[in-house]
């Protein structure tokens, strides 16, 4: 050991030092450059850099400001690198082609698909998008921590608040040292649509989420070929995505064909891409081609490759897959940082990284904004105190020598606070005039109430977990666009849809929940008079309720007691003969134990209905647009959110122009039009239809159509018709009109339909008794009666249900 001017020269393990040095030198590369953070899916260099705009004030509705400017800023106060990294980071940020929401308005030449470089930044201009200022909103609300940039004379944010899951939805990639990450972008909607999924049930399975994510979504659009890598991914964290241009073949006046590329796979350089056509060519690795351009314009991404006439085009673009950019892997890599550890995770893991985020984000500013309001209500309550005793306050200040003596006096006299005597010291004379003094109060009350709103946040989790969906949902809805990326079944992957011929077939479903499908060419046509054919033999009095004619690549859908709806493809109900009553529909659907069936309709798409109405026991309803119900999950959807003692009665698909009809056990109805419903989404639990006194609650809801009538049942066997026209049009939740007059000798309401003539319907008892009746045979009383007597019951026996027949089934 020997002195070295002022130090000491001390003996180390060579392998030791270059371990250790080598090891810090890895993580700094890890943690400071290469990797982004699972929470606000940024790198600290795209991160300073946004933080940077917003504190030069560059947003999306003020001016543009040079980019040197910019880049000049990041350097000087959060980033001292190279200024080259910085500005070719920001450019990147711009691109629509290279990141699929640009965070980056950039003004001026940002480069192009074909490889182009951007203008130097002493040329172009740039300011924030509108989407980036979600992933910076609430940062002055103490959401995040802060830390000493790199001189320590400024702070800069650890993370950024995000309000949504940017990680996902913009991607990132980056080498590190030993490791590297590679995440695809995604659709906003949907990874939004995911991660309420998982708030609303936290046990959902990453099979469940890709029902709602179903894969990547890239700025350039193409196909994604195959699902299995893509459901890979989700589950390990890895896979290898193939992405294919977008192409079509197209016929030329000549007789020839060409080939037209309008989109390419994600990070392919067009220029490059045309120039290792060309090659191909030219080493006759493809032959037919006769000539290649490129017409891309502002409007899109055209590329022609013309053919001869005597090749087969779809020969040359197969092979074009295979030997040129045309065809390209993505390698998915899932790597983030989770408190500053790299970690690959899986879809459900990266999903509830950042739903713990927010839950952090929105405790904190909630904190911020109640310790604010109590600091406001503090000093509303020392200008209370001395508004009530404005004469001697007035006499204590003029009596008061100092600034000081004025202080504690007020303190002393009237037991203020510091920081209340200060207020009112520093309080304006206008203050004390009779509307200012009406100001202060209304200010205080409403304080009060903010306080409590804020508590109930911070001590109730549901609360808390609605503002987080909320907010998400107010992105999607202000940001959200179509997806771009195809996904189609690879060479060798084939969806069962397409095994399935495509023919009519009618469904049938019992009473007791028996449903079958027979093709529509068993029941062929017949002359007038003939006796029909047997479509179901009946077994321990059941009897079909429902039939419709739909096609084997339709949808049933299945409403559940508690909420829930089920989903069923029309192929995998069992093809029955037709004496046979066909299978449990709980054995075909993924309904829990103590569901039980309230509703099912059939359904091609959506597009000719508007919204999904549902009405609950507790006359609560429900409207909500047909949209929210096109994802589907194996467990099913939440198509109402109930109170535990409540339960689903009646699901109508309407056109947003209907009246509804809601009636209850003690014979009360309402009607009101729909539009007093505002529509909501579907986790909710609706408004209040009809006002219910004591142990009243809805039995039906239906829908009133154009010269119809209203037939109503009691649980003794009495029943009327009344004409829809008898009920008025009220204002929801009202106590409604009188259904129907009922006693000890009627029994209770047991149920109402909406009926046209021709119809039939069947009364159950309780003892399994049915009897089918014609409703032109049931007379038409006025509202206020009870009616006639349609059914004579064994003593203890109760009618217990009313269905209406299916029409086809009533005709046969």
């Amino acid at each position: 050991m020997s002195e070295f001017k002022q130090g000491k020269i001390l003996p180390v393990d060579i392998s030791d030092e270059i371990s250790k040095s080598y090891l810090t030198y890895a993580m700094t590369v890890i943690v400071g450059r290469a990797l982004p953070d699972v929470r606000d899916g940024l790198k600290p260099a795209h991160r300073r850099i946004l933080y940077a705009m917003s504190q030069m004030g560059l947003a999306p509705n003020k001016s543009y400001q040079k980019s040197a400017r910019t880049v000049g800023e990041v350097l000087g106060k959060y980033h001292p690198h190279g200024d080259i990294v910085v500005y070719d980071t920001m450019v990147r940020m711009a691109q629509d082609f290279n990141i699929r929401y640009p965070l980056v308005d950039g003004h001026g030449n940002f480069g192009s698909i074909d490889g182009d470089s951007a203008a130097a930044m002493r040329y172009t201009e740039a300011r924030l998008e509108h989407i980036t200022l979600e992933l910076l909103r609430d940062l002055d609300k103490e959401t995040v921590d802060f830390k000493p940039n790199f001189d320590e004379q400024l702070k800069e944010p650890v993370v950024l608040p995000a309000r949504y899951p940017n990680l996902l939805v913009n991607g990132s990639s980056g080498i590190a040292v030993g490791m590297a990450t590679n995440i695809p972008p995604h659709n906003l909607g949907e990874v939004i649509d995911g991660c309420v999924a998982l708030i609303d049930n936290p046990d959902l399975t990453i099979e469940e989420l890709i029902e709602v994510i179903p894969g990547p979504d890239f700025p350039t659009g193409g196909f994604i070929m195959g699902r299995d890598e893509i459901h890979k991914a989700y589950r390990t964290g890895r896979g290898v995505l193939k992405v294919r241009a977008k192409t079509r073949i197209e016929q030329m006046r000549n007789g020839k064909s060409r080939i037209v590329v309008t989109e390419l796979p994600y990070n392919v350089n067009k220029a490059r891409m045309i120039e290792k056509i060309a090659h191909i060519v030219r080493d006759k690795k493809v032959e037919g081609i006769t000539d290649l351009r490129d017409e891309s314009d502002r409007d899109g991404i055209r590329v022609v490759i013309e053919l001869r006439r005597d090749v087969d085009p779809n020969v040359v673009l197969n092979r074009l897959y295979k030997n040129s950019q045309l065809q390209e892997s993505f390698g998915i890599i899932m790597l983030a940082l989770i408190n500053n550890e790299p970690k690959v995770m899986n879809l459900k893991k990266m999903l509830g990284h950042y739903v713990d985020h927010q839950k952090e984000v929105v405790r904190r500013r909630t904190k911020y904004l109640l310790k604010k309001a109590e600091d406001r209500a503090h000093i509303l309550e020392g200008y209370r105190i001395a508004l009530d005793n404005i004469d001697e306050v007035i006499k204590l200040i003029k009596a008061s020598k100092t600034v000081e003596v004025a202080k504690n006096g007020l303190i002393t006299n009237f037991g203020l606070s510091e920081i209340q005597a200060k207020a009112i010291l520093e309080m304006r004379l206008q203050r004390l005039t009779g509307l200012e003094r009406d100001k202060i109060e209304e200010e205080y009350k409403s304080l009060l109430k903010e306080i409590a709103r804020l508590q109930s946040i911070l001590n109730n989790e549901l609360l808390l977990l609605q503002i987080i969906k909320d907010e998400l949902l107010a992105v999607r809805d202000k940001f959200a666009d179509d997806r771009r990326t195809e996904i189609i079944a690879a060479e060798g992957e084939i969806d069962v849809i397409d095994l399935i011929a495509d023919e009519d077939v009618v469904v049938t479903i019992t009473h007791k929940g028996y449903i079958k499908r027979q093709s529509l060419s068993e029941y062929s046509s017949q002359r007038r008079g003939g006796r029909g054919r047997t479509g179901f033999k009946s077994k321990d009095k059941d009897f079909v309720e429902q039939l419709f004619i739909s096609t084997t690549h339709h949808q049933l859908l299945v409403f559940s007691n508690r909420g829930i709806m089920y989903r069923v493809p029309i192929y995998q109900i069992p093809e029955s003969g037709r004496h046979s009553r066909g299978v449990l529909i709980q054995n075909i659907t993924a309904l829990k134990r103590g569901e039980k069936i309230m509703a099912t309709m059939p359904i091609k798409s959506f597009d000719d209905y508007k919204y999904l109405l549902t009405s609950t026991r507790k006359g609560f309803v429900k409207r909500t647009l047909c949209t929210e119900y096109e994802s589907m999950r194996l467990g099913g959807l939440i198509a109402v959110n109930l109170q535990d003692d409540d339960e689903l009665i009646g699901v109508k698909l309407t056109n947003g122009e209907n009246d509804i009809l809601i009636g209850t056990y003690h014979g009360k109805v309402i009607r009101f039009p729909e539009s007093q419903i505002r529509p909501m989404g579907r986790a909710t639990r609706g408004v209040s239809g009809i006002m219910l006194s004591g142990d009243d609650a809805v039995v039906e809801m239906d829908v009133i159509t154009a010269n119809s009538a209203v037939l109503s049942v009691t649980a003794n066997g009495y029943g009327k018709r009344t004409d829809s026209s008898e009920f008025r049009q009220q204002n929801r939740y009202g106590k409604g009109v009188i259904l129907m007059k009922t006693n000890e000798i009627t029994g209770h309401v047991v149920g109402f339909k909406v009926i046209e003539d021709g119809n039939d319907v069947m009364m159950i008892t309780e003892s399994g008794i049915i009897i089918r009746v014609a409703v032109d045979e049931i007379p038409s009383y006025g509202r206020n009666t009870r009616g006639v007597r349609l059914q004579n019951l064994e003593t203890d026996d109760k009618i217990v249900a009313i269905a209406r027949i299916a029409i086809n089934e009533s005709k046969k």
